[in-house]
């Protein structure tokens, strides 16, 4: 810039900084005229999760992902769940060193179908992310970003591009919401959800976290499920997740199972086909259906797979397409978890 700063164009921030000075996210910073990614090689760990964990549900349901983070995000949620890594700024809370090429060969010898970027928002590793996604295609493993969807117009095309799947935390559907709760704002978020689903093949589901009385509103639901069902139509599946106390957000009780399922019946009326509950036991509301027949498509209790119901990817039962990604069987990775030590 003409003041002698750099501006980061990566997300809607658009930090200005003086050279040496770090960006909001911690993690990019100006150096000699330029935006570098702090991070890049770095993670605070590897784990094998099952893919129902992003959560995503209708991307190769029943596999195994390895998936892992950095440190840093470029929203600043008072209730984060993941706060001990996306609020880490101690270069040795990055505790694990592996190069886009190693991740790629750890998910293959593992037998991953995917690599998750999660635990903090990819956006902002977006480099390490990419050369990552690269490195995964080659040996045909998918590529999963588990996002905020806090990214600039200009930035998500090249993002993107390397992504088969995504799931958005839609963090609330209200701007005074992101105002004050994540220092952020909704409208770039929603903007990110349109330009995803309709111009981009990467497949995409939504997560929506509740907060007793912050952002579970009977109108607030209604509106934002609207507003799903006419941007991005009616078959993108939304995951009502459950609260629990956290970081600078303790004085809110845990969500209760009757706001979730309040929530997924909202969802229904505004005509979303594939509504979901998270966090809580609840194999009904964990389960897919057929849109047209009701029959179930995919029983699940947790993590662990039951009924299975599809079949070339329809309805075993009237044969009604059902959006997704699908093996020619569900896998059998279930609710493990498992660390990984690259090196």
């Amino acid at each position: 810039m003409d003041n002698g700063r750099v501006r980061c164009d990566l997300c809607p921030r658009h930090c200005t900084l003086k050279d040496g000075q770090c960006a909001f996210c911690f993690v990019r910073q100006a150096r000699d005229g330029n935006i570098a990614l702090t991070t890049y090689g770095r993670s605070t760990g590897f784990c094998i999760d099952p893919i129902e964990k992003k959560p995503l549900n209708h991307f190769y349901p029943g596999s195994s992902v390895l998936s892992f983070g950095t440190a840093g995000c470029n929203l600043g949620c008072r209730f984060c769940q993941n706060w001990d890594m996306s609020k880490a700024r101690e270069v040795t809370r990055l505790s694990d060193a592996a190069s886009p090429q190693e991740i790629a060969q750890s998910a293959k010898q593992s037998g991953c179908t995917s690599v998750a970027f999660t635990y903090n928002d990819p956006v902002i590793f977006y480099e390490y992310a990419v050369d990552t996604a690269i490195a995964c295609h080659a040996l045909d493993i998918k590529t999963v970003a588990v996002t905020a969807g806090y990214i600039t117009d200009q930035a998500r095309p090249g993002f993107f591009e390397h992504m088969d799947a995504a799931n958005v935390d839609l963090k609330s559907f209200s701007e005074n919401f992101y105002r004050h709760q994540c220092y952020g704002e909704l409208q770039p978020v929603l903007d990110t959800l349109t330009y995803l689903v309709r111009e981009t093949h990467v497949w995409v589901e939504i997560t929506n976290l509740l907060i007793p009385g912050a952002n579970d509103s009977d109108e607030e639901l209604s509106a934002m499920c609207q507003w799903l069902a006419t941007n991005l139509g009616t078959d993108v599946p939304i995951h009502f997740t459950a609260f629990h106390p956290d970081f600078k957000m303790l004085n809110k009780p845990r969500t209760p199972t009757a706001t979730l399922s309040r929530a997924r019946n909202a969802a229904i009326e505004a005509g979303l086909h594939y509504v979901f509950t998270g966090n809580v036991s609840d194999p009904k509301g964990q389960s897919t259906y057929c849109p047209n027949c009701e029959a179930l498509l995919i029983e699940r209790n947790g993590y662990d797979l039951g009924h299975w119901g599809i079949q070339n990817g329809a309805c075993k039962e009237c044969g009604t397409r059902i959006p997704g990604r699908f093996a020619d069987k569900p896998g059998d990775w279930g609710g493990r978890r498992r660390p990984v030590h690259i090196r």
